[in-house]
């Protein structure tokens, strides 16, 4: 379960207060998801970013209020990939999003 760092209201995978976007890269053999949840109370992002190691522990962590504009603009990029969830996947988003970071 994932909590609205501004007002606290609980984030879903399904449903209201869904997944809104994500998508996977591969970095120094790592792979990162990074799915954004759009809060329908107070109209703020929020990022849940899963790192699972090549070698160690998984980790997950939680980063925002990202402003509506700035979470809309992420959104749109990860929409422009016909496969977000391939943490192999090269395309223009994908190389946008993750810069020279992939693998």
């Amino acid at each position: 379960m994932v909590r609205c760092p501004r007002c606290g209201g609980v984030l879903e995978y399904e449903g209201k207060g869904k997944v809104t976007a994500s998508i996977s890269g591969s970095i120094m053999g790592d792979e990162y998801t990074e799915s954004y949840f759009l809060c329908e109370a107070c109209q703020t992002y929020t990022v849940q970013i899963w790192r699972e190691r090549f070698c160690g522990e998984d980790s997950v962590r939680v980063d925002g209020p990202l402003p509506k504009a700035e979470g809309d603009a992420k959104v749109e990029l990860i929409n422009r990939c016909p496969e977000p969830w391939n943490k192999r996947c090269r395309c223009d988003a994908h190389r946008e999003y993750f810069g020279s970071f992939l693998d």
